[in-house]
């Protein structure tokens, strides 16, 4: 734990993207292929269980009031920055992308983001022990299911070349309630 006393971790976030194989990444995909990717994802994760068993909320047709929700609470995705605009990335937005989350939102994982799929996990607090070892146990169980792009030398291919590799990224929140607190220095 990186925090045992709370005193400083607010919370924690471990992540990684995945490129389903068989099919190109974002700028590539007909809408035909986003929704048959989004429909094998969802039918693959309502086979998960224990504390990743959850739910898939697909985008087409979430009411605006909960996909705004969502958003306020860090958990779903908006579309995609100019910079994914730019690249082509955003095509049939909202079509066959989607969110499944666990009961306790601390496992989450984004449908045809950036990425085919974006795995998430989190939690409150400083165990980023606890946080890695849902990842990683989420991983090898889709795995089983939904084969990923992999290449020897590059590791996991994604979107985005800057994931290439594990495209493990970890993150924690931090109090600093200090940082301001003498202007002079």
């Amino acid at each position: 734990n990186l925090d045992p006393t709370g005193e400083y971790v607010v919370s924690t976030r471990v992540r990684c993207g995945r490129s389903m194989e068989g099919y190109p990444f974002n700028p590539c995909l007909t809408e035909e292929a986003y929704k048959e990717m989004e429909q094998k994802v969802s039918t693959t994760l309502s086979g998960l269980e224990g504390e990743l068993k959850g739910t898939f909320f697909p985008l087409t047709g979430m009411s605006k009031d909960v996909q705004q929700k969502l958003i306020d609470d860090h958990f779903l995705f908006k579309e995609g920055d100019r910079f994914l605009q730019a690249a082509n990335a955003c095509r049939f937005w909202p079509s066959g992308r989607g969110i499944y989350h666990n009961e306790n939102k601390t496992f989450l994982i984004w449908c045809n983001e950036e990425d085919h799929l974006r795995i998430i996990s989190m939690q409150m607090g400083g165990d980023l022990g606890q946080v890695y070892r849902r990842l990683v146990s989420a991983v090898n169980d889709i795995e089983k299911r939904i084969p990923f792009s992999h290449h020897d030398r590059l590791g996991f291919l994604t979107f985005c070349p800057s994931n290439l590799g594990t495209t493990v990224r970890a993150s924690v929140h931090i109090k600093v309630p200090k940082l301001a607190a003498n202007m002079a220095k």
